[in-house]
């Protein structure tokens, strides 16, 4: 037996929270519902016991993706069970932790008790609930199916939260380094170096090229230093305002896809988020056309963005979805004939929905590759880095002894 902290909906709609006893989370579950409860969440009691409620001014009022995923799984299981939308926003209003989105709800219900439909209501909180969000439960309210149409967008969004946490992890451990190894040859260049160029300068003769060539560099940097901060600044500033534009995103998003090492993680990411945005809507009712109308906006590269658009302007000529994709290299050919054979059989959400899952495993042995082989390969340029500096000023420690001599 083990305790399990619940959170749950009482026979009168109350929620309550307390602790009980039960040999896995599933009987925990089965306890609460013989009680006529509606649970919530269910989780360890001692490892609820070690989370620590740290908020932080700026970051915790935050509206994420996992916010948004878990609120809406509890709102699928309410309405699941029975209880009126009105009654389901007041709950999650009054239970969800994140401030922000507790208000956002609130504002929901105060809309839709105004006679707005949900879908609606969403609609006018975007930076909660995205196009996809909104398009799926307008299709949940027509079918009458809210609760599933909910429990997919749940799913679908706790997916993109780990497939977004995946590419975060593979990419944070390079920049770090990176920073580390640029803080480190700068602290060289401006404190130390300076100090063997007043030795050298006091035993005379002439360095060797290295050496000389080092002396350079840390005196123009000594010298320029805050305006190479600004350059930097400047140039970062241009760069971004650069990638707003459609021409500037465009180039950004094509040498992303033909990067040596992150490349084929682009990609694959790309495909998953097209493949499970594009099922997630078909499967939810949503017309074709509107479905790769959002699909094109949630696939976050340009050069994808453009196959969709190509197969949205081609399904209204009355063509298929996946022959327009044979026109594009970088939808590689097996999303192109699963594709197909989903139109043949018609399920094509279903094998789009294995394609996301495929590329999502994709992912994870990508990103594992990456950590196996960035990790050497970063410590070999921060040694080469560090190890040529310290070579090139010791260097002259051969003529200084000749000197001395």
């Amino acid at each position: 037996m083990a305790e399990y902290k619940y959170r749950a909906l009482d026979n009168k709609g109350s929620s309550r929270v307390g602790v009980l006893d039960a040999e896995s989370e599933g009987g925990a579950i089965a306890r609460l519902r013989e009680q006529g409860w509606v649970p919530l969440e269910i989780g360890s009691a001692k490892k609820a016991g070690l989370n620590m409620d740290l908020k932080i001014p700026g970051l915790s009022d935050r509206i994420n993706l996992k916010d948004v995923a878990v609120g809406s799984r509890q709102l699928s299981t309410m309405i699941d069970a029975g209880l009126p939308l009105m009654r389901a926003l007041s709950v999650m209003t009054e239970q969800t932790e994140n401030k922000a989105l507790a208000k956002i709800w609130d504002a929901v219900r105060a809309d839709v008790q105004a006679g707005s439909s949900f879908s609606a209501a969403l609609s006018k909180h975007p930076k909660a609930f995205s196009t996809l969000y909104v398009a799926v439960v307008r299709a949940g309210e027509a079918g009458g199916a809210l609760d599933s149409v909910l429990l997919r967008l749940s799913d679908t969004l706790e997916k993109q939260v780990a497939l977004r946490n995946k590419v975060r992890s593979a990419m944070t451990y390079p920049i770090m380094v990176g920073l580390m190894v640029f803080l480190l040859t700068s602290a060289i260049l401006l404190f130390i170096v300076p100090t063997f160029k007043s030795i050298y300068a006091d035993l005379g003769g002439t360095l060797p090229t290295p050496t000389r060539a080092l002396l350079a560099i840390s005196s123009a940097m000594k010298k320029f230093f805050p305006v190479f901060i600004i350059l930097a600044g400047v140039g970062i500033y241009l760069l971004r305002r650069y990638i707003n534009t459609d021409r500037g995103r465009r180039q950004f998003d094509q040498l992303k896809l033909k990067l040596p090492v992150f490349g084929e993680l682009f990609r694959k990411v790309a495909m998953s988020r097209m493949s499970r945005t594009l099922g997630t809507l078909m499967r939810s009712g949503v017309p074709v056309l509107q479905a790769l109308e959002i699909t094109k906006q949630t696939v976050g590269n340009r050069i994808v963005e453009e196959a969709v658009e190509d197969v949205e302007a081609a399904v209204r000529q009355g063509e298929s979805l996946a022959r327009p994709l044979l026109r594009h290299k970088v939808v590689p050919a097996m999303v192109t004939q699963m594709l197909a054979v989903g139109e043949e059989t018609g399920a094509v959400d279903n094998m789009l929905e294995k394609v996301a899952t495929f590329y999502d495993a994709e992912v994870d042995a990508t990103v594992d590759a990456l950590a196996s082989l960035i990790e050497p390969l970063l410590i070999v340029i921060m040694g080469a880095v560090v190890g040529g500096i310290l070579i090139s000023l010791y260097l002259p420690m051969f003529k200084i002894i000749d000197l001395i001599k």
